[in-house]
């Protein structure tokens, strides 16, 4: 009877030790994974930074916990099935974040295109009305060139507006804005001293 003991016994340790050995939860690891894709791809980077950040370190604890356990004989993944939870989780709230930080990007690259052309057309009316006289020619013509400049950056922010590029085109108008309220500006600083 005692082969039959040692036997059981050594049954018993060989049972114990496969169930304590489990496998990484591949699904879980793969979702997190697949979350953390779709958040990059719907464009978190660029807006939704604080969300994307979330989720890399969401993935890196997960990726932390997987190498801990990876040299364990007990292997116990419970944690690591909380972890990859967590990112897919932060990966779908940064997905859903990215579009809306998108559709506030677009809404205000648009404001700002919108408000480049209002300040060039009242620029340029200006320009045609600004005091003419001995030594402005060479000014009126630099004012001319920023203007043609700043309707370009105007016509860029509408490409990049178009091919959902919202930062580059708010930052187009912005150059833009900023070039027609300098030659606005100086128009009118013109105009007053002449009149006073």
């Amino acid at each position: 009877m005692r082969p039959n003991v040692k036997m059981w016994i050594v049954v018993l340790g060989l049972a114990v030790a496969a169930a304590g050995c489990g496998a990484p939860p591949k699904a879980d690891i793969d979702a997190a994974k697949a979350a953390l894709d779709q958040a990059t791809s719907a464009g978190a980077g660029e807006y939704a930074a604080d969300s994307l950040k979330a989720v890399q370190d969401a993935q890196a604890a997960l990726d932390a916990e997987l190498k801990a356990q990876e040299g364990k004989w007990f292997a116990s993944y419970d944690k690591a099935k909380e972890l990859a939870a967590a990112a897919k989780t932060a990966g779908e709230k940064a997905v859903a974040d990215a579009a809306a930080g998108k559709e506030k990007a677009k809404a205000d690259a648009t404001a700002a295109i919108e408000e480049a052309k209002t300040l060039l057309t009242e620029a340029q009316a200006l320009l045609d009305k600004a005091p003419k006289g001995k030594g402005t020619a060479a000014d009126i013509e630099a004012m001319k060139g920023d203007l043609t400049t700043a309707g370009t950056s105007i016509t860029d922010a509408e490409a990049a507006l178009a091919a959902e590029r919202f930062v580059d085109a708010r930052a187009k108008a912005e150059s833009a804005k900023a070039a027609a309220t300098t030659v606005k500006t100086a128009i009118e600083t013109a105009m007053a001293a002449k009149k006073g």
